[in-house]
């Protein structure tokens, strides 16, 4: 059986597909593009399809991962093309590696997001992140399936920095209206820690509250450099597999 992983996105107004939604269309997309998947066995088979934390609903994401299982060969890139032209605009299948190492999942140890922060200036939202960042633990809380849970949203947090709206790369010029940005990198903890709970610490620690909702998009998920405090590509170990296992002579 050949392992395929792919990396997927959520933008647009597709941010709001909940993860049972996507998991649905990702199973009409195989049928309309024949895949040749490999099935469980047993009483009721279903497609080899594992999926890896999935951002939350009305999150967008550059950086959501799957990975499939075949019963015959496929090259990679012909798959992802053949998927994508079957999901719906917004659910972009863009990569896919075949899985040349195991444990996967466990390099899935932290994510990088983004938080734009209409209608807040940069320099309060710079204060509010000095503030936050200054503590040793903030105690945020969340209604789970459980109840209400009460965590530390400091200790999850690698880093956290403020970016002017109006001086991104890219930019066409100074904004109208006051935005700031907040890049953050979080660990996978458990209980995990969501840019919302982040949004909520620096509520409680610097009373930083935006008028309108917060966009939020995950940027990367994969392994932490602590040393540059940056996610690495999870799928590059797949690579480099598949690279030594097409040089004549070598072995893997």
């Amino acid at each position: 059986m050949q392992r395929v992983r792919l990396r997927y996105t959520k933008r647009g107004r597709l941010r709001f597909t909940s993860h049972r939604d996507f998991q649905r269309a990702f199973e009409r997309a195989l049928r309309r593009a024949a895949v040749p998947m490999a099935y469980s066995a047993g009483f009721s088979p279903h497609p080899k399809v594992s999926y890896a934390n999935a951002a939350p609903t009305g999150t967008a994401s550059e950086a959501e991962y799957l990975e499939i299982g075949l019963a015959r060969r496929c090259d990679p890139n012909w798959l992802r093309e053949r998927l994508d032209l079957s999901m719906p605009t917004g659910l972009d299948i863009v990569d896919a590696v075949e899985a040349g190492t195991s444990g996967f999942a466990d390099r899935l140890l932290a994510s990088c997001w983004e938080l734009r922060l209409d209608g807040v200036r940069t320099e309060e939202a710079e204060e509010a992140v000095r503030v936050f960042l200054a503590e040793d633990s903030v105690e945020v809380q969340r209604q789970t399936k459980k109840g209400v849970r009460t965590f530390d949203a400091r200790a999850a947090v690698a880093s956290l920095e403020c970016v002017d709206a109006g001086h991104e790369p890219g930019s066409d010029g100074p904004v109208q209206q006051p935005c700031a940005i907040l890049r953050l990198v979080v660990r996978h903890l458990t209980p995990a820690v969501r840019p919302d709970d982040v949004l909520s610490g620096l509520r409680a620690t610097a009373d930083l509250a935006p008028p309108v909702p917060v966009s939020v998009t995950r940027l990367a998920q994969g392994p932490l450099d602590e040393e540059t405090g940056t996610v690495t590509d999870p799928l590059a170990p797949d690579r480099d597999a598949t690279l030594v296992a097409t040089v004549p002579g070598s072995t893997a």
